[in-house]
């Protein structure tokens, strides 16, 4: 039995000075390992907003955590590190408070069209200027519509998140049953306030006839429906952050493990978009110079065959690339020769240490094709 998903109501204290994050309430959720789709590096946008007067739209999906300087002021107040609208009021005198339907909203562009697995509506900082409930609807319109085009009376909008009363200085939690492919949504909150952050986890579901017309393209990559399942170690940073877009800038931008101090080895577990033949692979140690891996290896597996990928000791797994000496801070290119259709590929490294990224350059099969087609018309896409 799934465990409820924990809320949080009401006003957070006051800043009392020291940690700022010391009183942030939080909690496990059994959606954040899944990629955000509205993740700016992905290509997502805040593109519309009725009201930004003391925060602005985009900061609503800056990567990083929300920052708090309790001695930042601007000319219009506190300087605030997310969305922010002003204070509503009524319509007179004799009705001095919002009315019920009263509300701000703004419109995200995901950078990675999907299916919503669970939704965070972050009010870090936001301590008695928060909003006093959310809601979010979502919708498929595919192209780069304009936000005039999506408010139209024929956009049909899905409610993912009712509209729900939250708290302050909390990352509040939704989990999604809705198993459909967005590609906007609308945050709601009621009837004014602040958010620091929006995060939309799932999983990427790509317009299958864009990847055929690409033909060769990275199989493994986040906005193509690539996952990264498991890992043994995520101290640093998620493995996920190796299969991103763009080269990282910073160690923190890809996937790294603590010190081992055994005889053991670290491992990445990824899923493809679909079954495919890889024909060029590039491990990148971009930005780790005294802490890249000694050394690497690839191996895939066929889950078509019914094979287990969790089970790594299954005869299953064939060697891709053999233990390879990497350098540091530096692309490395390696092309493959026959290797085999695969739906999995796992990334050794020896002993331990950063990969920045990993390239898995190929094609679909027909089966693949076929499959990802398929997943596409479930999910509601034409």
């Amino acid at each position: 039995m799934t465990a409820p998903t924990p809320r949080f109501t009401g006003d957070a204290a006051p800043y009392g000075g020291g940690d700022p994050y010391a009183d942030y309430r939080t909690a496990d959720l059994p959606f954040t390992h899944l990629v955000d789709l509205a993740d700016r590096r992905l290509g997502g946008s805040v593109i519309a907003a009725n009201d930004e007067f003391f925060a602005e739209r985009e900061n609503l999906l800056r990567p990083e955590a929300p920052r708090f300087d309790p001695e930042a002021f601007g000319h219009k107040g506190k300087v605030m590190d997310g969305w922010e609208t002003r204070r509503r009021r009524g319509a007179s005198a004799d009705t001095p408070h919002p009315a019920e339907d009263d509300h701000d909203w703004a419109l995200i562009r995901l950078g990675a069209p999907g299916a919503v697995h669970g939704i965070v509506v972050d009010t870090a900082h936001f301590r008695g200027n928060y909003p006093r409930a959310v809601s979010v609807e979502a919708t498929a319109v595919d192209g780069t519509p304009s936000p005039e085009e999506l408010l139209a009376d024929d956009i049909v909008w899905t409610e993912l998140v009712p509209r729900t009363r939250i708290g302050g200085h909390a990352a509040n939690g939704f989990p999604v049953s809705v198993r459909r492919r967005f590609t906007h949504l609308r945050l709601k909150q009621h009837p004014d306030g602040g958010i620091a952050r929006l995060r939309v986890h799932g999983e990427a579901a790509p317009d299958p006839a864009w990847l055929t017309a690409l033909g060769t393209f990275d199989l493994v990559a986040l906005e193509h429906g690539g996952a990264a399942e498991d890992a043994s170690d995520r101290f640093y940073s998620p493995p996920a952050n190796s299969i991103g877009p763009g080269r990282s800038t910073r160690m923190d931008e890809g996937w790294e493990t603590r010190r081992r101090r055994d005889t053991g080895h670290d491992w990445v577990r990824y899923r493809l978009a679909a079954q495919g033949s890889i024909r060029a692979v590039e491990i990148d140690t971009g930005c780790y110079k005294g802490n890249a891996p000694g050394w690497a290896a690839l191996y895939g597996l066929d889950a078509t065959t019914g094979a287990d990928p969790a089970d790594h000791t299954a005869p299953a797994w064939t060697e891709l690339l053999p233990r390879t000496r990497l350098q540091p801070d530096t692309v490395h290119r390696f092309l493959l020769d026959a290797a085999p259709p695969v739906t999995h590929v796992r990334i050794d490294i020896h002993p331990d240490g950063g990969v920045a990224r990993l390239r898995l350059h190929g094609s679909l099969t027909e089966h693949g094709a076929q499959r990802l087609a398929a997943r596409h018309t479930e999910l509601g896409g034409a």
